[in-house]
């Protein structure tokens, strides 16, 4: 079975894309949790909601980056396709 050279790139670029995506399910599933536990903090102290939420916001946007990053790798390797200028 005769594999090319842009064809074989292409493949690993496909599962990387994929695996790259699958980095959205971390900050997805945290920015949850924190938003409930947020919500649990306010309920049992409710004049503390402006701090709570500040810090919960600024929690959610650090971890966001996680997500950001991977789509932008991934965006990269599927319309730039950097591994195939060195074929």
């Amino acid at each position: 079975m005769n594999i090319s050279n842009e064809a074989f790139v292409l493949g690993c670029s496909a599962i990387g894309i994929g695996i790259a995506m699958t980095a959205g399910i971390g900050p997805a599933i945290g920015q949850g949790f924190a938003a409930g536990k947020a919500t649990e903090a306010v309920g049992r102290q409710p004049e503390a909601k402006s701090d709570i939420m500040q810090v919960m916001l600024l929690g959610q946007a650090v971890s966001e980056t996680t997500g950001i990053y991977s789509l932008v790798v991934s965006l990269i390797m599927l319309f730039l396709r950097p591994l195939l200028a060195g074929l």
